[in-house]
């Protein structure tokens, strides 16, 4: 017991402060250090160590990551961007426009990448028309963290969820897709409210942009790939088998060499999710005793305001993937947890935009506009953030409730 809580504790300090001071590693390296050495002090049995890494949670994730390469490949975020820009003709226009195109893709792709590829996008929008481009970026961030709640494949905390809940692709979008389309609403007033003198002017602009270069045999294959996938998993088919074969019928017809979709594809998060599932299985077998998870629940975790306000608090302080793994014991322990499954997505995701920490989305998007001279500071972000996220996270409660 001693053995896993060290290893455990340690695992997490890592992913929460981002790497190790004076070692050259990151949260990635963390797990698989962890998860070595949960096996390795005999907490856990190699089969053990095996069986704990949930497969269905890795090929759904790494499935869309092919299909989102092949999109951004394509050309298609650039060409969503500039449809757009040309139909904007006010700053408010264009606000709506982004938060609708980042909330709406992150609600079916994966919200990490497309932060990834619309933040220099709308950047270099932003500049070209001499708008202050950091209501825009705030917008991509906190829209992709919304959107991304309204179904399983929005952002990676929420495949695992669908995988661990055993809940329909239909069923979760009907039950968190209203709470993503409100939250969007939520965050185009508050934009507007904090930043007045840019969008509450009666000066307009007329987008002059040059062409976007695309494939176009890749992006047609690509679409089809995309809206025949989103098709099967309302369909009820098992979104794991959709995405890995949707993702392999695209290398197989696509016209680009493989290596530039393997290029695109996050190996370190496919790591980080197979080493955590084996440092959350060690602690969970040495400590969690079905004594503290009869208390978890007596302490009200089947409440929903109260295991919303843990999941806030935890995603804002080792992020949301490795707080809804700790969690992940005391819901499966429930009577009914399917509730429970859904605030646990709602909250973890929503708690994202609270602060710059809060979601990996969020610094996506200040690593990226960075690199454009563009500056993003913790309190331009907390200020916008604390009352989103507490708008989001009520309106979400109230209507699950």
């Amino acid at each position: 017991m001693a053995a896993a809580i060290l290893i455990f504790s340690a695992t997490y300090l890592v992913v929460a402060l981002g790497r190790l001071p004076g070692l050259r590693i990151d949260r990635a390296g963390a797990a698989v250090v962890g998860a070595s050495l949960m096996v390795g002090f005999g907490v856990l049995s190699l089969d053990e160590a095996y069986r704990a890494i949930d497969l269905d949670t890795l090929v759904l994730l790494l499935g869309m990551m092919i299909l989102v390469a092949a999109l951004r490949l394509s050309g298609f975020f650039a060409l969503a961007a500039q449809l757009v820009a040309r139909r904007a003709r006010h700053p408010l226009t264009l606000l709506a426009g982004v938060v609708l195109t980042s909330g709406l893709l992150s609600a079916f792709l994966v919200n990490d990448t497309v932060c990834l590829m619309l933040t220099p996008l709308v950047a270099e929008l932003a500049l070209t028309l001499r708008r202050r481009p950091v209501p825009y970026l705030l917008a991509v961030a906190m829209a992709s963290n919304i959107g991304s709640v309204a179904t399983i494949t929005g952002n990676p905390q929420n495949i695992m969820i669908g995988s661990f809940s055993g809940i329909s692709y239909g069923s979760f979008a009907a039950a968190l897709g209203p709470v993503a389309a409100s939250g969007l609403l939520l965050l185009l007033i508050a934009l507007v409210l904090g930043f007045r003198g840019e969008f509450l002017t009666r000066a307009g602009f007329a987008a002059t942009l040059p062409p976007v270069r695309y494939h176009r045999v890749v992006l047609v294959k690509s679409m089809i790939a995309t809206v025949a996938m989103i098709a099967c998993f309302f369909a009820g088919v098992p979104p794991p088998k959709v995405a890995i074969i949707g993702g392999a019928l695209l290398l197989l017809t696509l016209r680009l060499r493989p290596e530039r979709i393997y290029r695109e594809i996050d190996w370190a998060l496919l790591l980080l999710f197979a080493g955590l599932f084996i440092v959350v299985q060690g602690i969970e077998k040495a400590v969690l005793v079905p004594d503290i998870l009869d208390a978890a629940e007596r302490f009200a975790f089947g409440t929903p305001a109260v295991l919303a306000a843990v999941a806030a608090l935890l995603s804002n302080l080792v992020s949301n993937v490795p707080a809804v793994l700790m969690l992940k014991p005391f819901i499966v322990s429930l009577a009914e947890p399917r509730r429970a499954w859904l605030v646990l997505a709602m909250a973890s995701t929503l708690a994202g935009n609270l602060t710059v920490l809060g979601s990996v989305a969020n610094l996506i998007v200040i690593e990226r506009a960075r690199r454009q001279r563009i500056e993003i500071d913790f309190w331009s972000h907390l200020t916008l953030g604390v009352p989103v996220t507490l708008a989001t996270i009520a309106c979400g409660l109230w209507w699950m409730s």
